[in-house]
């Protein structure tokens, strides 16, 4: 067996190599190994190296994906309508947009659903809901309907009138704003039927009416030649009570029930409107369909 020559390491000096058996090479000692191991992250976080922790920061926002931001969308969306310079701004360009969509869908021919007479809500559990008062107190003998407008025949309308046109009854849902509805069995002439008697141009863009309660609306013109637009004049097969819009109100199931005015004193044809309607004026929908 040969002996290993002597270390040529000065005395005092270890020399940090062994040699890897049977290879002749040389390999990193213990104490290179612990020099060369890199620290765990969170030793490095905890150094509070600035650079060390920009370079990961940027990382893993780099990482980011598609959908991760699109997570975030609605937070910062959110955040934005916490701002309350732009919250009118913002929910007025909603609402507007919902409107312009829900007429864009709206089709005469589309009827909203008709029910049998057992599905009907008692008379006495329809609720009466005003918007000043239960009975604004009209005269109901003097009644006339004021006709304006784009129309070939204005003037005053007596109820025998519009009660002399085809009488159509329809048992529909009524749908209320503050979240209740019933069924209800409403009788009267078709709103199209009225406009062709006053000779109304259809072309024109809305219908406007004004109430003895000093309540007021308007319905585009699609909704007011609607089928199941009524000028009703009954309900229940009775004449209208006081408290449900005695004597003449609309009736529009395809409409949200703030839609549907009581009390009617003056109808108008026209293109333009100065006042939308009592709840539409103070951020309401404009079209509101169901």
């Amino acid at each position: 067996m040969d002996l290993q020559k002597p270390s040529s390491a000065p005395v005092g000096k270890t020399e940090n190599v062994e040699m890897a058996a049977g290879e002749g090479k040389a390999r990193p000692g213990p104490a290179e190994v612990a020099a060369a191991t890199p620290e765990p992250a969170s030793e490095r976080q905890r150094e509070g190296d600035p650079k060390k922790i920009s370079a990961n920061s940027e990382a893993a926002f780099a990482r980011l994906s598609r959908r991760e931001l699109l997570k975030v969308a609605p937070v910062v969306l959110l955040g934005v309508f916490a701002v309350p310079s732009l919250q009118e701004s913002l929910l007025k360009r909603g609402l507007g947009f919902s409107d312009w969509a829900s007429k864009q869908l709206f089709r005469r021919g589309h009827l909203a659903p008709t029910f049998e007479d057992s599905d009907l809500t008692p008379i006495e559990k329809f609720p009466i809901n005003d918007y000043d008062v239960d009975d604004p107190g009209v005269i109901l003998e003097n009644w006339r309907l004021t006709v304006s407008g784009a129309v070939q025949r204005p003037g005053e309308y007596k109820l025998a009138q519009i009660q002399a046109l085809p009488r159509i009854r329809q048992n529909t849902r009524h749908v209320c704003v503050e979240g209740w509805d019933v069924i209800g069995r409403f009788g009267g002439a078709r709103l199209s039927d009225f406009l062709n008697v006053i000779g109304a141009d259809t072309s024109a863009r809305f219908i406007t009416v004004g109430c003895a309660d000093d309540y007021y609306e308007s319905l585009d013109m699609a909704t007011a030649l609607h089928p199941q637009t009524l000028l009703c004049y009954e309900m229940y097969d009775q004449p209208l009570t006081r408290e449900h819009g005695a004597p003449l109100r609309l009736n529009v199931p395809t409409k949200v029930g703030y839609k549907q005015a009581k009390y009617l004193t003056d109808l108008k044809v026209t293109n333009i409107l100065d006042k939308v309607g009592y709840w539409e004026d103070q951020g309401y929908s404009e079209f509101y369909g169901l």
